[in-house]
């Protein structure tokens, strides 16, 4: 096999930009997609030149001139729909979260497992250039220990598109903690290399979106006046590695702020940085204090994107980067961020 063919479930805003990036890849192409909505469905194939509609999922799901296949659909279906991808003897990736639950989470790595087929979640942030000079510098050790990390996303204006499922709980299970906190833990925890936490204390809020306001430019759905906003557009954690770390964590849809933006921050005894951009902090013995801006670092990836990791990992060329465990424990973060809001308790996390 020299090229992945991949058929793609679902066609929303997500599959755009996804669609671009395999089909701009000279080791992989789009054969076919399928999503219930036919406009939806039509339009990205037209778009993506991509050259067959299927009439079903299971047309995919059968096709034997089809490698691998994308998920990307409403939460809710991501374990499902993973699984029944893997039974058919397909590699899968899959759009975050990994699941609605940690429990349904492994279930799909069991079926992963049982398939032999390469799986993975396409988390795109670690891909990114920046995030990859700091992720090669934790590795050579300038930081010393890193004993906290700081990851947060938020956003003024810009809740996905309202009266859709984005913010329906029985359909997305969460709101901006699985959306985009999901992102920013993940290549926290990945810098840092530690996927073993022990306690999470955390809070989320909803106060913006099911006031009909807060909403941005994401999201291609038709509205559902049935569909109401039920889900947190802001969340706040700190998160209790094995060893001592400890990260916290900030996901807001939208909120009054006059800090908006992304980043994570890495906190070590010899050095600290930022990876967007990539910058490093450390003491200087030339000047009162070494801000560097210019990194220079070597990138694994040099691709930078999840498409081409997965697509080179099905061919044997890479390993996925995104590890099933390490997704695993993201999900159990997230799951304990909401139990502990639930409760109003720290939250213990099982290994």
């Amino acid at each position: 096999m020299s090229t992945v063919r991949y058929g793609i479930i679902g066609s929303g805003m997500i599959t755009h930009s996804s669609a671009k990036a395999i089909q701009g890849n000279d080791q992989s192409e789009v054969l076919t997609v399928w999503d219930p909505h036919e406009g939806r469905r039509n339009d990205l194939a037209a778009k993506f030149d991509i050259p067959a509609v299927a009439d079903s999922a299971k047309e995919i799901l059968t096709n034997p001139d089809i490698d691998a296949v994308y998920v990307a659909v409403p939460n809710k279906f991501h374990a499902s729909w993973a699984i029944e991808v893997l039974k058919a003897g397909k590699h899968c990736i899959l759009d975050k979260p990994f699941a609605l639950s940690a429990t349904e989470a492994k279930k799909v790595i069991a079926a992963a497992d049982k398939s032999g087929k390469v799986f993975a979640l396409g988390m795109n942030q670690r891909f990114v250039d920046s995030c990859q000079k700091i992720k090669t510098l934790t590795e050579k050790g300038i930081f010393g220990e890193i004993y906290h990390g700081k990851a947060f996303w938020r956003r003024r204006v810009g809740i996905p598109k309202l009266q859709t499922w984005f913010g329906n709980k029985p359909l997305a299970g969460g709101g901006a903690l699985l959306d985009i906190g999901v992102h920013l833990l993940d290549l926290c925890l990945y810098t840092m290399d530690n996927f073993e936490p022990e306690a999470v204390s955390g809070v989320t809020y909803t106060k913006f979106g099911n006031r009909g306001l807060g909403e941005g430019g994401w999201g291609i759905s038709d509205r559902d006046k049935k569909l109401k906003f039920t889900v947190d557009d802001f969340a706040s954690a700190l998160i209790k590695l094995k060893g001592g770390q400890t990260v916290t964590l900030d996901a807001t849809w939208a909120c009054h702020t006059g800090n908006p933006g992304m980043n994570v921050e890495l906190f070590g005894t010899e050095a600290g940085a930022t990876l967007y951009p990539a910058e490093v902090y450390r003491f200087s013995d030339i000047a009162e204090y070494d801000i560097v801006k210019d990194v220079k670092a070597d990138i694994k990836y040099k691709h930078c994107c999840r498409f081409a990791n997965f697509t080179k990992a099905v061919l044997g060329e890479e390993e996925v980067c995104a590890k099933p465990a390490q997704s695993l424990a993201v999900q159990k973060i997230l799951d304990a961020i909401y139990k502990s809001s639930q409760t109003g308790k720290e939250v213990r996390i099982k290994k």
